[in-house]
């Protein structure tokens, strides 16, 4: 998962990317970067890190430019090397560079056709990297010294055409404009906003609508499946839809746990979305245990708040936050090594023992990836004094990966992978064990715009809405995100290797 965002602007946009990456800093805390551009000259910084740490004082002086683009990173497959920080850049045709959250699932097949058809080098192992000389290779394609919309739009429809899986981006042509565009699935999120100040209208592209609020940005909409749009560095804007069969079909697990509540998606409220998902766990409560002894409900911090909340004044039991969360500790089920997972759970939480002792608690998390996390906790409810400890979790069972932007474990990581919940609910070491019912979670999301008549739920039941994922890039993937191949990859970032695909 990464975060993007773009700028044309009448004045110097370095600050406001600057900005922009720190609220999208959830997204992605493995990298960072920017590159903006000043007349026909591209200025870029980027590395490994939090946005706070990548960008200094004279780093933020040479971004110069009224037009640029940024991305924050949290690496698919597990490199943590700077060198697949973005974003990317080509020089030909034009001078490009290119920021991507998302995944291809062709990826090794384009390389191919990269380097034997196309002629193009890859210096990395990103699939951003190929992504970017895939557009460069359809504008370079159309032969023209100078490129306008219709080019960009044409060379976009050539990018849908010969890419599969999920991917939003924003790109920049040096000296004409930015570019941003969505995958005709529309599985990653991409929204844009506009500013009004005295010398005109200024535009945002990003992947949450709380970048624009937070930059002072009025949300326009988000942008449709397979739908492209140019902002020209003049500040004319163009859109057009540049896919031939588009079908809607967001990630659900962005309303689960990637988004900021305070980010409106594809018109849902992410956090009216979790309250519903309280709602809905908290009837299955009811329906399966009326006379309950819940004495308490208590969320894992922060994403399962919300839905935790509600799930309480549904049921009407108090709730309480029992755990002080540590917030300089990163997402703990993308960290490479179980040790270091296990670890890291007891750095980011401590319990409040006066909340747990002598009373029946109900844990409420967003969702069960590895269970590293949840046993844990449920270990530390105990330790604090915790006459029972139950387990709720807002999303169903988390039983196969994501191939399309999240980096979820290697399938024989998964807890929920070939075990009944009863048998989950024994290997967590809980009293009891409650998971949201798929038809429930989507209806939670669905509701807050029922025209989109399909979510990528593949994580939960296998259904991969790009049609194109079998059990062989299942086992190709699984073997990339295990943690001995993370453990492998994440060796001397100093390295840098410079290869072809032969």
């Amino acid at each position: 998962m990464c975060g993007i965002a773009g700028i044309v602007a009448y004045d110097s946009v370095n600050q406001d990317l600057y900005e922009a990456l720190t609220v999208l800093q959830h997204r992605g805390q493995d990298a960072a970067g920017i590159v903006t551009c000043e007349g026909g000259r591209m200025h870029m910084r980027k590395d490994s890190g939090l946005v706070r740490d990548v960008f200094h004082t004279r780093h933020m002086r040479n971004l110069r430019g009224n037009m640029g683009i940024a991305h924050v990173r949290y690496p698919t497959a597990g490199c943590t090397s700077s060198a697949e920080a973005q974003p990317f850049y080509v020089n030909s045709p034009y001078g490009i560079t290119l920021a991507h959250n998302g995944n291809l699932t062709n990826a090794e097949s384009l390389k191919q056709d990269l380097f034997v058809t196309d002629q193009r080098h890859l210096n990395t192992d990103s699939d951003s990297e190929v992504l970017l000389n895939v557009f460069a290779h359809e504008l370079q394609e159309i032969g023209k010294l100078k490129v306008d919309t219709d080019d960009v739009f044409q060379a976009v429809s050539g990018v849908h055409a010969r890419c599969r899986g999920a991917y939003s981006v924003v790109a920049m042509l040096t000296g004409f404009g930015i570019i941003g565009f969505r995958d005709p699935y529309g599985i990653r999120p991409l929204a844009y906003g506009k500013r009004e100040t005295d010398k005109g209208t200024e535009y945002l592209i990003a992947s949450e609508s709380v970048a624009m609020d937070v930059l002072g940005f009025t949300l326009v909409r988000d942008l449709q499946p397979g739908e492209a749009i140019v902002i020209e560095a003049n500040g004319r804007l163009h859109t057009r839809q540049c896919a031939e069969r588009p079908m809607y079909s967001p990630c659900i697990f962005e309303y689960v746990y990637f988004a900021r509540p305070d980010s409106i998606i594809d018109d849902i409220s992410v956090y009216k979305a979790r309250m519903r998902m309280g709602d809905k766990l908290a009837e299955k409560i009811l329906r399966e245990r009326p006379d309950h002894d819940i004495d308490v409900v208590i969320p894992i911090p922060d994403t399962s708040r919300t839905a935790a909340l509600q799930l309480a004044n549904r049921i009407g039991v108090k709730y309480r936050e029992g755990f002080i969360k540590n917030r300089y500790i990163g997402r703990t089920f993308i960290m490479p090594g179980q040790q270091l997972r296990k670890k890291s759970v007891r750095q980011k939480l401590n319990a409040i023992d006066l909340e747990f002792k002598g009373k029946n608690v109900l844990l409420v998390d967003d969702s069960i990836v590895r269970g590293t996390t949840s046993e844990q906790i449920i270990e530390m409810a105990r330790d604090a004094g915790a006459a029972k400890v139950y387990f709720a979790s807002a999303a169903p069972p988390v039983r196969y990966p994501n191939v399309y932007g999240i980096d979820m474990p290697a399938v024989e990581e998964l807890i929920a992978n070939g075990r009944s919940e009863a048998e989950i609910q024994q290997e967590l070491g809980c009293d009891w064990l409650i998971y949201q019912d798929l038809a429930d979670l989507i209806d939670a999301v669905q509701k807050g715009n029922p025209a989109i008549a399909r979510f990528d739920t593949s994580c939960f039941d296998k259904d991969y809405v790009t049609g194109d994922v079998d059990q062989d890039y299942l086992d190709h993937i699984g073997l990339q995100r295990s943690d001995e191949a993370k453990s492998q990859r994440n060796g001397d970032p100093s390295i840098l290797e410079l290869h072809n695909v032969v």
